[in-house]
């Protein structure tokens, strides 16, 4: 397969491809962080959504098993393209067994997954989703009301997204550093207007009551204010009956990773790019963006946004700013 079709400029390369081929072409030690959604593998073989009909797609797997041997393969490769020290996120989510019997630990068996291939688990963060929309969104019988008059035994909760944080073995030769602090907030909840004067201090960095307040909010294990719907345009990418379902990640989540975990000009790598969230994320903070992306309309569609960053356009973007 290779590549089919590329988009390298002197901020990204976008490649419409098989990740399992291209990561092998990536040299050892050159990324600085990766960012991804995985295909959530299902009970039973295949994924919980369905992307394509390529038999290259995680999501078309014959088994649970199937899957982490094919996603094996990715893991390895991404471990000996980052720099030591340094770190990928994944972004999963427990998956809900078949027939009203409870839910797999994909995030599990992710984290044991990296730790059995050279990472360190070093963090997890969970993403809110509120209820009545996810039941909206999926149809969820344990999400409705109507489960709790019925048998409230077999209710569901609506369970948050996963952000999996790992570090790769080794000691990091290129600290990452911030001598002002934070200095943008991704998320809902506002600053409080009386710290918006120590927004760049120049003074101890103990007194920065700006970066403080940010800190604390991105330390936390809850993030309960991430904008579920910032994110980029992706509905004209549905092609018949391939896909049930497309949510790119969240913009917010995204910004939050790159400040924390990557220094501006280094490289970001994301090896299920879809409509280039990652990269887009990684551009606009003055990163440089790798992404691959298996079916070609996702692959137009990442193309598109990245192209807009170029015309001045990004803003525009977002279906909600």
């Amino acid at each position: 397969m290779a590549v089919i079709e590329q988009d390298v400029t002197d901020q990204y390369a976008i490649y419409n491809g098989d990740c399992c081929e291209v990561l092998q072409k990536i040299p050892d030690d050159s990324v600085h962080l990766s960012i991804y959604s995985p295909p959530f593998a299902a009970e039973g073989g295949g994924c919980l959504y369905h992307y394509s009909s390529s038999d290259r797609d995680l999501s078309n797997c014959r088994s649970y098993d199937e899957f982490f041997d094919h996603y094996r393969f990715v893991v390895e490769e991404i471990c000996r393209a980052t720099m030591p020290g340094r770190m990928t996120a994944v972004h999963c989510m427990d998956i809900p067994r078949k027939g009203e019997r409870g839910l797999i630990d994909l995030p599990g068996d992710i984290i044991r997954l990296h730790e059995e291939l050279g990472w360190w688990f070093w963090a997890r963060h969970w993403v809110w989703k509120e209820p009545l929309g996810v039941r909206n969104r999926t149809m969820a019988r344990g999400l409705a009301h109507k489960m709790v008059v019925e048998d409230s035994s077999l209710c569901d909760v609506a369970s948050a997204d996963c952000l999996l944080l790992f570090r790769k073995k080794g000691d990091n030769p290129v600290p990452i550093t911030h001598e002002e602090g934070l200095l943008e907030y991704a998320g809902e909840r506002e600053i409080p207007s009386e710290l918006r004067s120590y927004r760049k201090w120049k003074g101890k960095q103990r007194e920065n009551r700006f970066s403080h307040w940010i800190w604390r909010q991105y330390a936390s294990s809850f993030w309960d204010d991430v904008r579920i719907d910032r994110v980029l345009p992706y509905k004209e990418t549905k092609t018949g009956n391939d896909e049930r379902h497309m949510h790119p990640l969240q913009l917010d989540v995204i910004d939050r990773v790159l400040v924390l975990r990557s220094n501006p000009g280094e490289t970001v790598l994301s090896p299920f790019m879809g409509v280039g969230s990652e990269i887009y994320g990684a551009v606009s903070a003055g990163r440089r963006g790798v992404g691959i992306e298996l079916k070609p309309e996702y692959y137009a569609q990442a193309k598109k946004n990245l192209a807009a960053i170029a015309n001045g356009t990004e803003k525009e973007l977002t279906l909600f700013d």
